[in-house]
């Protein structure tokens, strides 16, 4: 076995890379959830090569101009020691530190993201990780320059872009799959809305991302008709004030996800959760706080330009240049809507085959239910030394790790796992 820091080279050609170097943790991913985890094992005395572009999904799959839908109070990454948070940033960068009441701008969070990783994990590799393979105890990594390494440990950080979910019926106007220049979309494929001035644009979805992207794009200057399963279009509750009572508080309990008995539990116990019956679980992963818009959003929304609540997209054609799209409202009547280009706000769905770097014999070797890995306290997967956070991690832990404040409870907890792998193996 290669000790760690072992650096043997290979050359290929005009390249020389490093290859059989050794580490005892990598982390896939350098997003909230596995910025959090590197630097609770620095802390932890563990070394930790981390790979992949600081805020990646924040910086190039979230739209210029959008908030935030947490408050700034949950919205800090979990970092070991004090002196951290987005507050701690504001005030070091002479900014004022905006409170509960006023939405967190993405470019706001995004520098506090980098100043963090700076800071706490200045180490990230820039690197993409193209094969995981496990060999003997150990795992077998492949970087895209041609390096390859091993490690005790991996933890899967990588965040939503691989997770992009398009319905079927949608998927079907465009075999080769969505993107942003062609007549279909993901929401998370928009950096700039500017290019639909003028053109007309179905959103189908009723979540923020939905009713945030028709707010840009009405404000773009694009013609948005916004399509909604639901009968309504919800919107949550401004953060609590202090001085709203202690019944009030009592009956509405305040939590990193919103106020409420049922976001205050999801949010206090996620190590309870695993608990449950995985389709009690995943019930609460889509119940708890499902599709709905933030409370400072319903301005920019309402009125603005047209909602078609209660329709179910049954197929989709291209016309021309055009989509059309045939509905299908709560009566079973049927009608048609044609646009230049139809965004897919449908959310996310994990499937542990998307994480194409896995190895195909790591697949039958992986506990799931309906595509969400099964972990452990620690979120260690079926595959002894593979741990999964962020959203995959929803399928044990519940809502809360849909969201940066789920680094609180992540960060801690995962770091621990990998460490007690790296220790016992």
């Amino acid at each position: 076995m290669t000790p760690v820091g072992t650096d043997v080279r290979e050359r290929q050609g005009d390249r020389v890379f490093r290859v059989s170097t050794r580490t005892p943790v990598a982390v896939i991913g350098a997003g909230p959830y596995g910025l959090s985890t590197a630097a609770h094992l620095a802390q932890r005395g563990i070394p930790a090569r981390v790979f992949g572009e600081p805020l990646a999904g924040w910086r190039h799959h979230m739209p210029a101009g959008m908030y935030l839908k947490s408050t700034v109070s949950a919205s800090s990454i979990s970092a070991p020691l004090p002196g951290y948070t987005l507050a701690n940033f504001c005030e070091s960068a002479g900014l004022a530190v905006p409170d509960d009441m006023h939405p967190v701008p993405i470019d706001l969070f995004v520098r506090y993201g980098l100043w963090f990783q700076e800071r706490l994990v200045p180490a990230v590799e820039r690197e993409r990780v193209i094969g995981v393979a496990s060999v003997g105890n150990d795992f077998a990594l492949t970087l895209e320059s041609g390096e390859k390494l091993q490690a005790t440990a991996v933890v899967v950080a990588c965040g939503l872009a691989s997770l992009a979910y398009v319905p079927a019926e949608l998927r079907a106007v465009v075999p080769a799959g969505p993107s942003a220049d062609g007549p279909l979309s993901h929401s998370s494929q928009h950096r700039d809305f500017s290019c639909f001035a003028g053109k007309e644009v179905a959103v189908i979805g009723a979540g923020q991302s939905a009713l945030e992207s028709a707010a840009l794009l009405h404000e773009s200057g694009a013609v948005v008709h916004v399509l909604v399963r639901g009968a309504t279009v919800l919107y949550g509750r401004p953060p609590q004030e202090e001085s709203a009572g202690r019944l009030r508080s009592v009956l509405k309990p305040g939590s990193p996800l919103g106020p409420g008995w049922s976001h205050f539990a999801v949010s206090r116990a996620p190590q309870l959760i695993r608990y449950l019956p995985s389709r009690g679980r995943q019930h609460l992963v889509r119940s708890v706080l499902g599709p709905s818009g933030a409370w400072w959003l319903k301005e920019r929304v309402a009125g603005r330009f047209q909602l078609l609540t209660g329709r179910v997209v049954r197929a989709a054609a291209l016309a021309g240049e055009r989509v059309t799209l045939e509905l299908e409202d709560l009566e079973g009547r049927t009608d048609r809507l044609t646009v230049d280009h139809v965004i897919a706000a449908t959310g996310y769905r994990v499937d542990l085959r998307s994480f194409d770097f896995l190895a195909a014999d790591l697949y039958p070797r992986l506990e799931h239910s309906r595509g969400w890995p099964r972990l452990t306290a620690s979120f260690e997967s079926s595959v002894p030394g593979l741990f999964f956070t962020g959203l995959p991690a929803a399928g044990t832990f519940g809502p809360l790790l849909r969201f940066v404040a789920g680094t609180a409870f992540a960060g801690p907890h995962a770091s621990a796992g990998a460490t007690a792998r790296i220790r016992t193996s």
